[in-house]
């Protein structure tokens, strides 16, 4: 192997220990948490299609998913047997990059009779995008400035070993420059 960087060995980030019950999101799908949400701009609203990865689901779970806007207000809560709904969202807020990173919540929960026997949640954003050949990438229909930066991970004295403060320097670093 060859690059611009040093290989190490071991583990050098947070470990942990997840316990579930029989039934419980997929932890193995693609290294999500078990749930996709698109959302899908219409107008002034959003259609949100909510899905879940369940492993082991019995005839006697229900699937239950609420949607809540960045205040906690609750928009939308749907039970179903089905692994995959759709929720509209009226007059939604878009997400728009730094400018206005409003998120919603998503929040699915694998029921038996009262029993909550697996939950997942995540926080996700409604907005449109595009390339343009002329323009460059348009989101929620402005021309919106991308800049990249390639960030490697490694420090003298720690290797990859980062701690906390050092990835947060790296970000207020990153941020400054735009």
């Amino acid at each position: 192997q060859m690059a611009d960087f040093t290989f190490y060995g071991g583990i050098y980030r947070d470990v942990n220990i997840i316990a579930v019950a029989e039934s419980h999101f997929d932890l193995d799908y693609y290294g999500a948490p078990g749930i996709k949400v698109t959302p899908n701009i219409i107008g002034a609203d959003a259609e949100v299609e909510v899905e879940v990865f369940v492993t082991n689901k019995t005839e006697d779970q229900v699937v239950v998913y609420t949607v809540s806007d960045a205040e906690g207000n609750v928009i939308a809560n749907v039970s179903s047997d089905d692994t995959k709904v759709s929720v509209k969202i009226e007059n939604v807020h878009l997400w728009h990059g730094r400018k206005d990173p409003y998120l919603y919540t998503a929040e699915v929960a694998l029921v038996e009779e009262t029993t909550v026997v697996d939950g997942v949640k995540t926080r996700f954003g409604c907005r449109t995008f595009e390339i343009d050949p002329e323009n460059g990438f348009i989101l929620n229909g402005e021309e919106y400035s991308l800049r990249g930066v390639s960030r490697h991970q490694d420090r003298i004295g720690f290797g990859n070993a980062l701690l906390k403060e050092h990835h947060d320097e790296d970000m207020d670093l990153i941020c400054e420059v735009g």
